[in-house]
């Protein structure tokens, strides 16, 4: 049985790990160099660096920096942020990234998704999807009638809608109909972060997890709202991820690594001790 990965995420702005809710109020977490090899040492499956804002200022990921952090850890490293075509993704292979996380460039040129796993392996090839619950008219009206909130996920004429640029652009795609046909170009993973529930703290959005899961045959990545064991379990056993992505929680050492772990080997997940 394959073990479920807990996978540390630095979201790198002006070269330092920032944290934020909701993809805003952005506040410092610390060095990447430095709190890299902390998770590498707490035994995290592996680790994911999101440069947030080099696509929206149209510059190439801070490579240094990507080069520095591949020296001092020895757990696969995915990278992302700024890359806009083949080259910059054999750059940031060579500086020693395992994986890269295509988002902004993979919508604007889907076909950059299918060369990419041609050229380097579709295991290289991560697709990062940014997603945000969006309500058709029909059915807030509908919710609104019934008193329901109008959070109400079950409504087939809500969509997830995906944004590009760390979130600030939203696109006409709709999250899991392009995650669908990001894997049928070839992608070997879906990192898939639902921008309502990111840094709330309050569980991750299951109905979207289950709904990409649902929908393509390669691993998906969960992020956005972990505060607590309890909420990797679920989204492991309710919604069917394939691993669990996390950073608040981890940068401020409200949880380790390990005590997740522990939590869920307890609960009959399957996840690697170190």
């Amino acid at each position: 049985m394959l073990t479920k990965r807990i996978i540390p995420c630095l979201d790198i702005k002006d070269a330092r790990v920032v944290k934020g809710v909701r993809f805003l109020g952005l506040r410092d977490a610390g060095d990447p160099v430095e709190v890299a090899k902390i998770y590498d040492q707490q035994g995290a499956d592996e680790l994911v660096f999101l440069d947030i804002s080099a696509s929206f200022e149209k510059r190439k990921i801070l490579i240094d920096l990507v080069e520095k952090i591949a020296q001092k850890i020895f757990i696969p490293f995915t990278v992302g942020g700024g890359i806009r075509d083949l080259s910059d993704i054999r750059d940031l292979l060579n500086a020693g990234a395992d994986k890269v996380s295509l988002n902004t460039a993979a919508v604007k040129c889907p076909d950059l998704i299918q060369y990419a796993s041609r050229r380097f392996g579709n295991q290289c090839i991560v697709v990062a999807i940014d997603a945000k619950l969006v309500h058709s008219p029909e059915s807030v009206g509908r919710s609104r009638k019934s008193k329901l909130p109008t959070t109400d996920y079950g409504l087939s004429t809500d969509k997830w809608q995906v944004y590009i640029n760390g979130g600030r652009t939203p696109t006409e795609l709709n999250a899991v109909e392009w995650a669908g046909q990001a894997a049928g170009l070839g992608a070997g993973e879906i990192l898939l972060t639902s921008m309502d529930f990111d840094g709330t703290k309050e569980g991750y959005d299951l109905d979207l997890t289950r709904s990409v899961v649902e929908g393509v045959n390669i691993p998906v990545i969960a992020s956005g709202g972990a505060g607590k064991p309890e909420h990797f379990l679920d989204v492991f056993s309710k919604a069917g991820a394939d691993a669990a992505l996390a950073a608040s929680i981890f940068h401020y050492q409200e949880l380790t690594i390990k005590q997740i772990k522990q939590y869920l080997a307890d609960n009959g997940i399957p996840v690697r001790m170190q």
